[in-house]
């Protein structure tokens, strides 16, 4: 039994606490929610699709533009990981984080790998020496839910219960990445200590802001802390409200719904100043699909009615016919193209705020039903979307249900698959890089292998490098390497040789010429 009910986002991160006594269900969680009430695993997943938000940073100088197809040309499987060791388990108390357990969230910060499997268990690994760090789970009783990198101060932000709680209440710790380097978990420390986090209480991490918001619903306060040094900032207290979104310098305040309305107040994330306090009309006898607001843009969409897109600085309102738009399982907004896109039925779609539809992908069929967010992952140039799908014919063995899938990795703007990661491709080659001058890295998956049952995937994209978690516990490294054109000979190349450099992260020796 796996006794936790998480949640993942890239840019976003709320972990709710559950409900006290609650029975496991068979998806690794419990059956309750957050402040209104989930409905099992597959939805679990959806809210977290539905609060993902992408963007807000200044774009990074890279050497190619991440949807290049060249960045993508040759795939190497270079290193498997392990977060099973039974001889390491020892320290744990709960059996069930002794056993096997699928990853359901991988982190990169810099060249260490955090693996999250489905038990609580969290394991880091040093893409330096490829070997395992530690496990991250200090307490022999603590079940890790969520994992957050936090830039600010390159640290890693873990949220955890406790069998000595009854998992019931969240407890969040930092530990700077340098410190998880050395194995040296005692430097990390406890965050938010004074706010009860019990059910259905909960902790948001928004990196577009720079904010934590937290919910306390003992007290029924919300309170806003700053990511950079976790000090606190305001409060809101309110017990009407019944949702808080998040959006690029603002936060919108979702009250209960009053016949034919629900009333709306947008604040700033700075200060929590009242910017704005409105109502939106609703049809009364049908339910909420959903309400999500983007920058100056609010949409709401009601069952069997029409998507309304507001623009709330003038009450501008643009409808889009229910037969165009039906009510997608999850949403993903690109803040820096200004565009949104939704999931429903394992396809993709990107939507702009004039309700038209942008692009649909051509080769992109997800492998999760459920829209699960640890199976995809979007550049930080909002260019390329990269996911775990079902792979085309070809790329499995006919007359065979198979469980491999491909790594798919598709243009957001045209809708065009520019690479992808397949069984069958001759061109996907096994590389294991040497730990030492007397060891090599044992890679005991084959190609096909490390393609099964995938249920999480994170691309680092400095290191050029796609990490996939699958149900046995495995971590996969898959190195893309671009296209070269060598010219030289062996011969010549070591010819006249006037410069040398050994990168030992790389373990790749660099040699120059007297031709240059």
């Amino acid at each position: 039994m796996e006794n936790h009910k998480r949640s993942l986002l890239r840019m976003r991160v709320r972990v709710t606490a559950r409900k006290r006594g609650r029975e496991i269900n068979a998806c690794g969680g419990s059956s309750s929610g957050r402040k209104r009430g989930r409905r099992g695993c597959v939805n679990n997943s959806v809210r977290k699709l539905q609060r993902r938000e992408i963007g807000g940073f200044p774009r990074m100088a890279r050497g190619s533009s991440s949807n290049s197809p060249e960045k993508f040309r040759y795939i190497q499987l270079q290193e498997e990981f392990d977060t099973y060791d039974p001889n390491a388990h020892w320290f744990l108390r709960l059996q069930f984080l002794k056993k096997r357990s699928k990853i359901i969230e991988i982190v990169s910060a810099k060249d260490v790998i955090f693996a999250l499997a489905q038990s609580g268990l969290c394991a880091a690994f040093s893409r330096t020496t490829n070997r395992r760090i530690c496990f991250l789970n200090i307490s022999p009783d603590e079940v890790i839910r969520s994992l957050f990198y936090n830039k600010n101060n390159d640290s890693l932000i873990t949220v955890s219960v406790y069998a000595s709680d009854h998992f019931s209440s969240l407890k969040c710790r930092t530990t700077p990445i340098e410190y998880i380097r050395r194995n040296q978990l005692e430097a990390g420390f406890p965050l938010f200590e004074t706010e009860s986090l019990k059910w259905p209480g909960f902790v948001e991490f928004d990196d577009v802001n720079g904010k934590v918001l937290t919910y306390s619903a003992q007290d029924g306060i919300y309170k806003v802390f700053d990511l950079k040094n976790y000090s606190f900032l305001y409060s809101i207290s309110d017990k009407n409200v019944q949702e808080i979104k998040i959006s690029p310098g603002i936060m919108l305040l979702i009250f209960h719904r009053a016949p034919g309305c629900v009333p709306l107040k947008i604040l700033s994330i700075e200060d929590g100043t009242v910017l704005k306090s409105f109502s939106h009309l609703l049809h009364r006898n049908k339910k909420i699909d959903f309400i999500e607001q983007f920058n100056e843009k609010l949409l709401v969409k009601q069952e069997n009615e029409n998507l309304q897109i507001l623009d709330v600085r003038n009450s501008e309102l643009t409808e889009v016919s229910r037969t165009e738009f039906m009510t997608p399982s999850a949403f993903i907004f690109l803040y820096e193209n200004h565009l949104f896109l939704t999931f429903r039925n394992r396809t993709v779609a990107v939507w702009n705020f004039k309700g038209e539809l942008v692009t649909s992908f051509e080769d992109h069929l997800l492998w999760h039903p459920d829209c699960n967010t640890n199976n995809i992952y979007i550049t930080s140039d909002q260019d390329l979307i990269i996911s775990y799908c079902k792979a085309e014919e070809g790329c499995e063995d006919e007359g065979e249900a198979s469980a491999v899938g491909s790594i798919n990795m598709s243009n957001i703007l045209t809708g065009k698959c520019i690479a992808k990661i397949c069984s069958n491709d001759p061109g996907l080659q096994i590389n294991p890089r040497s730990r030492n001058a007397t060891g090599r890295s044992y890679i005991r998956s084959t190609v096909r292998e490390a393609l099964e049952d995938v249920t999480a995937l994170f691309y680092d994209e400095d290191r050029n490098e796609i990490y996939t978690g699958n149900k046995q516990g495995l971590i996969h490294v898959n190195i893309a390497v671009g296209r070269t054109c060598i010219t030289n000979t062996v011969g010549k190349a070591l010819a006249d040789v006037t410069a040398l450099f050994y990168d030992e992260d790389r373990n790749v020796i660099y040699t120059g010429s007297g031709q240059g």
